[in-house]
């Protein structure tokens, strides 16, 4: 199956390698995907994305594998794909909904610049709320291995450094797979590959958005 891998904040398509060789192991096609989001905004990038599925990967049957920041992408860019869409998503620790670190951090302006617009999108609760939701089966990785105590932000809620259990997965707790890892190396993790495998060879039915 043609599988197109959205990077994270921060990250480039690099950090995507491991998980594609992986994937390639398992008989599947790994396509990167990669953008900027200080040089340009999410209109460009889902725009860029679309057409790259449109001239490079299999629509007939194919599933899109997000990180962080890259599963907003996906995200905006399903609306676009309505006429040729993944037969699965999965999507690794997402912002599912605002979050604390967008809302805290978008307030200066190394993260302005260094973020650009999609930085300050995350930030903002109705934009978020109002992304599409995959109609497909797709699959949430959320990490929980960030500290926990009653003086850090999230207090004592399982997170991943970044995002609360509660962001990464919005209304879904229940559905979504726990991975003791950090958000930064959940793309990393063993358990998560070995999953992605499993729900993949199944046909990814085992878990629907909004079910």
């Amino acid at each position: 199956m043609d599988l197109v891998l959205v990077h994270g904040m921060g990250r480039t398509p690099l950090s995507m390698l491991r998980l594609r060789r992986r994937l390639r192991r398992a008989g599947h096609r790994p396509i990167l995907f990669g953008y900027s989001p200080t040089f340009e905004t999410l209109q460009g990038a889902t725009g860029r994305l679309v057409k790259r599925i449109e001239r490079r990967v299999d629509t007939t049957r194919y599933a899109l594998i997000g990180h962080s920041l890259g599963t907003v992408i996906i995200r905006t860019a399903l609306g676009q794909l309505e006429n040729r869409p993944p037969a699965a998503c999965i999507f690794l620790a997402p912002p599912m909904r605002a979050c604390k670190a967008a809302k805290f951090f978008s307030r200066f302006w190394p993260y302005k610049w260094l973020m650009g617009e999609m930085g300050q999108l995350l930030a903002q609760d109705a934009f978020m709320q109002g992304l599409p939701m995959p109609a497909v089966p797709t699959r949430i990785y959320a990490g929980v291995a960030g500290p926990r105590a009653s003086w850090l932000p999230f207090g004592m809620e399982a997170n991943d450094g970044i995002l609360s259990l509660s962001e990464a997965t919005g209304n879904l707790t229940a559905q979504a797979v726990q991975v003791a890892a950090l958000h930064t190396f959940i793309i990393n993790s063993a358990q998560v590959r070995d999953d992605m495998i499993r729900f993949l060879a199944a046909g990814g039915h085992a878990v629907r958005l909004g079910e």
